[in-house]
Formats: C-alpha cells, sequence, structure tokens
C-alpha cells in the first residue's frame, strides 16, 4: 500500500472564493450520463472530476453501484489521479483506505483462445464501500462492471472506439461515462466523436475549455494563490505568452482545441452530389449598377413584375401542408445574395423547391423580394439571415415584419461555424437535405475548408461558370437554412443573434 498525503497541496490551492473554477465548477455540475471534453493541457478538469468521483463514491443507500472506473493511458496519470481523489477524501473529511496497488484479472485473446493476463491497478475504498479504481485501457477491463468510468486523455488511447462502445454498455444499469481529453489529431476517434455530437448524430453533453477561457475564468489567478506570487495583468500576458511560445506550432492542438492537420476540404463533391436533384431550379436576377439611381416606384414595379413572372409560379406549387424555412446569405455588390428554401417532406427530410441569386440588386428591392418570397412560404416556421456588415439592414427589417421568434439575424462567426457546420455536413451524410443540381452550387459548397479545425470560407475569392465573382455564397446559404430548421423549434441562441427584443410586424415602404 502506498500512503497518500496531499493535503498541504489542497490547503494551497482553497482560495477564498471557492475550491474549483467557474469551467470546472459547470463541468461538475453537469449530471449528464455521457459528457465530453474538448480541453487545453494542465487546466485542472482532472482534478475537478475526482473532486466529483469522490463523492460520487461515498453515496450510500442510493440503490446502484457508484464505484469509479478511471482509466488514463499511462501509469503515472493512474497514480495522480488516485492521489487526487483520496486528497479530496481527505479534504471532505471522509474515512477512505490507504492507496492500494494490486492486480486486476483481465482477459485476452490470443490465436482463438482466452487467456488471463494479470494488470497493475490502483485503488482507494470509501467509507461506503464503493472504491475508485484506476484501469489500463483495454475495452474488456470494463466487463462486468457497473458505476462511473473517467476516461482520461482519450484521445491518446489506442483503441477508443472499443472503450466507449464497453463503457457505454454501464448505462443500461445506470452507469455514467466521462469523456475528457485533449485533442491528438482532426482523423483521431476523439475529433470524430466531438464532431458527431456538434452534428447531433451523438446525444451526449459536450464543454470546451481552451487555454484563453481557463485564464477568463481565473486560472492564472489560482496559479499565483497556490504559489505565493503577485498577480498582476501584466504578468498574466507575459505567463500566457511563455506558455504559448513553450508549445511552438503545437499550441493551436494543445492549447487552444484545434486538432491539427485540419486543413483539408470539409465536403467532397461524392458527398454533395448524393443530395442534388436536377427537377431544382436555381432562379439568378442580375441588374446594372445604374439600377440603383432609378427611381423608387420604377425599381419596385420592375421587380414585382420579375417577382410575378418568375417566383409566383415557383410559389404557388408548394404544398400547403408542409413547413418551410429559409437561409439567406447577403452581397451587395461584389458577392452573391442568395435564399435558399427548405420544404419539410413527410419522410422527415427537407427539400429545396428552387434557390433565388440575386447580384448587384439595391437593398430596397432585395427587402421586396425576400418579403414577396416569406410572405407566401406555407407554414412558414423559421428563417436566419446573414447579419455581418451590410446584411445586417435586411436582418434587422426581417425580425421587424416577422418577428424575433421566427428570425434570427446570424453574426457569421468561427464559433457560429465550429457549432453549426458539422450539423450541415451531418445533413447531407444522412441525406436530409436536397438541393438543386448545379455547377456553382456545388463548388459553393466544396469551398469550405477546414481551418484550424472550423470548417469555413477561405478569404480568396472564386468564379462561378459565368466567370463572375462568388464566395461560397449559396453553401452560407444552405448552413443557414439548415439551421433555421434546427433552430426554429427552440428560437434563436444568444450568441448568433444581434437582437432579442420582439418588434411589433412592420410592412415595409412597399
Amino acid at each position: 500500500m502506498t500512503e497518500v498525503n496531499l493535503q498541504n497541496d489542497f490547503d494551497q490551492a482553497r482560495p477564498a472564493t471557492g475550491i474549483l473554477l467557474p469551467y470546472q465548477t459547470r463541468w461538475v455540475a453537469d449530471k449528464s450520463a455521457v459528457k465530453f471534453i474538448e480541453k487545453s493541457r494542465r487546466v485542472g478538469i482532472s482534478w475537478a472530476e475526482a473532486a466529483d468521483d469522490t463523492l460520487y463514491a461515498s453515496e450510500v443507500g442510493s440503490g446502484e453501484k457508484r464505484n469509479v472506473w478511471y482509466i488514463g493511458y499511462t501509469k503515472d496519470m493512474a497514480l495522480e489521479f488516485i492521489n487526487d481523489c483520496a486528497n479530496w477524501a481527505r479534504a471532505y473529511n471522509l474515512a477512505a483506505s490507504t492507496m492500494e496497488e494490486y492486480e486486476e484479472i483481465d482477459e485476452e485473446e490470443v490465436a482463438g483462445v482466452v487467456q488471463e493476463k494479470k494488470i497493475l491497478a490502483y485503488k482507494i475504498t470509501l467509507e461506503s464501500g464503493w472504491r475508485i479504481t484506476a484501469l489500463s485501457s483495454r475495452p474488456t477491463n470494463l466487463r462486468g462492471k457497473q458505476g462511473r468510468v473517467v476516461i482520461d486523455e482519450a484521445a491518446f488511447h489506442d483503441d477508443l472506439a472499443g472503450l466507449l462502445k464497453a463503457a457505454l454498455a454501464l448505462l443500461m444499469w445506470g452507469g455514467q461515462v466521462r469523456v475528457i481529453s485533449t485533442h491528438f489529431g482532426d482523423t483521431n476517434e476523439f475529433n470524430s466523436v466531438i464532431q458527431d455530437i456538434r452534428a447531433g448524430k451523438k446525444p451526449y453533453s459536450l464543454h470546451r475549455v481552451d487555454f484563453d477561457d481557463a485564464l477568463q475564468d481565473g486560472l492564472y489567478r489560482r496559479i499565483c494563490e497556490v504559489l505565493g506570487r503577485e498577480w498582476t495583468a501584466e504578468a498574466e500576458a507575459a505567463w500566457r505568452q511563455s506558455i504559448i511560445d513553450s508549445y511552438g506550432e503545437d499550441a493551436d492542438e494543445e492549447l487552444f482545441c484545434i486538432p491539427s492537420q485540419g486543413t483539408g476540404t470539409f465536403l467532397t463533391r461524392a458527398l454533395i452530389e448524393t443530395c442534388l436533384s436536377e427537377e431544382i431550379p436555381v432562379i439568378r436576377y442580375e441588374q446594372s449598377k445604374a439600377f440603383a439611381e432609378v427611381a423608387d416606384h420604377i425599381r419596385y414595379a420592375e421587380v414585382k413584375d420579375w417577382c410575378d413572372e418568375i417566383l409566383k409560379p415557383l410559389l404557388i406549387k408548394l404544398d400547403a401542408k408542409r413547413a418551410s424555412y429559409f437561409g439567406e446569405d447577403f452581397g451587395r455588390t461584389g458577392d452573391l445574395t442568395v435564399i435558399t428554401l427548405l420544404c419539410e417532406q413527410q419522410s422527415a427530410t427537407f427539400r429545396a423547391p428552387f434557390i433565388v441569386e440575386l447580384r448587384n440588386i439595391p437593398f430596397k428591392q432585395q427587402e421586396q423580394v425576400l418579403f414577396y418570397i416569406v410572405d407566401r412560404l406555407p407554414r412558414f416556421r423559421y428563417g436566419a439571415l446573414d447579419a455581418r456588415g451590410n446584411g445586417q439592414y435586411l436582418a434587422e427589417v426581417a425580425m421587424q415584419k416577422y418577428g424575433a421568434s421566427r428570425i434570427a439575424q446570424v453574426m457569421l462567426s468561427e464559433t457560429w461555424y465550429r457549432e453549426h457546420m458539422p450539423k450541415y455536413k451531418s445533413a447531407f451524410e444522412d441525406r436530409s437535405i436536397l438541393l438543386p443540381k448545379d455547377a456553382d452550387i456545388i463548388e459553393d459548397h466544396r469551398a469550405f475548408k477546414v481551418v484550424r479545425g472550423v470548417a469555413k470560407l477561405p478569404e480568396a475569392k472564386m468564379k462561378g461558370k459565368d466567370n463572375k465573382q462568388r464566395h461560397g455564397d449559396s453553401g452560407v446559404a444552405g448552413a443557414l437554412a439548415w439551421f433555421a430548421t434546427t433552430e426554429g423549434e427552440t428560437g434563436p441562441v444568444e450568441y448568433e443573434t444581434v437582437n432579442k427584443r420582439r418588434f411589433a410586424a412592420q410592412q415595409g415602404a412597399w
């Protein structure tokens, strides 16, 4: 047995305002059956997990087994975690055994023959009778176990898929799974699961804490408290830069939750083409620069005639029983404005009846075209508009006309792309979306690149089949339309909208 005595460290880490930092508290407070966290190195998530696990294993009379099975990928990690748990038990004034080193029996199949193998493990036992045990990372170690599984630095395990499969089996009898890791490449199984969670394919809770998140929540202040240093903003900035410099080119992955090697195409042509139909038209409308100087009533009349002639016959054909949504990417003089409509089908998939592309159309006429379409959409549920720069005008007047409960004014940011592009990709993978079979639509979607772990459009412009400028416009409109289908049931999310106030409907100038 090895005696554990880390009380002095614990006392040093106890600040006047509380032991856990806010991001640690959020992690511990999440009681989801399965939760994942992508994190920076050395921000104390495993330490916070040990705090929660100790309380979990100390509870008696709950009617369920409350053993904790910790799986790190090195012996040192196992020892550190068990030490932390023993330390927390002392801090909580809970009776616990000293750490025990023992041999766990594992089964390994060699040439078709199952052989028993002894694996070194570490454990402490609490007064409740439940124990916290650190195991090796072989999936078979979890057979017959019950309680909570903690997989630490999951991206570095040899068989994470098999380990997760074994761990999730514990859920049937009330077990829990916690998965903690920094990233280890964009093709790693850990990153694949993270993307599936963001895409809505996995019903797990997801947390993210990068180096700057931890600093904002007081990590450096805590370090100063423990080490007896004086905190200053200047010292924190210098320390931050020194840590980033020490990691060099690995800083993005090690500190900022950005998987390495992520510079490839996000949507392949083969994947896109599985969700295209030749029967869906792309409606393109362009005017000369001089059109903006024409009198208001003439511009209005000309655009109304175009809407009546081209759009109205398509809108009349829409099934009145199907809910409809739209996404809009704004452009005025260089890029296009693209309006992508999606109508829900009986099969719970979504089909674009048509897509509208507007080039060099004045602001008021873009408003006119958008309102003409949305006013005629059957069972209109929700729309999402690009609210960056000049697009903020159209997004705002649409919200004023249709209400904040049906319009999202989206500031397209790296955070937005990180959270919602995996869901859009999932729509193609599941064949839940159908768009026009059009060369420019395909190239707009292929333009998305994974840059620093996030799928977004590069700064470079491209040219369409008409040799005119594009910038992935229909790809962004499609992503916004898909966002509308998923967020329309719950309303806009705080960081995605620029205005949450509800205005009375206004009819506008036309």
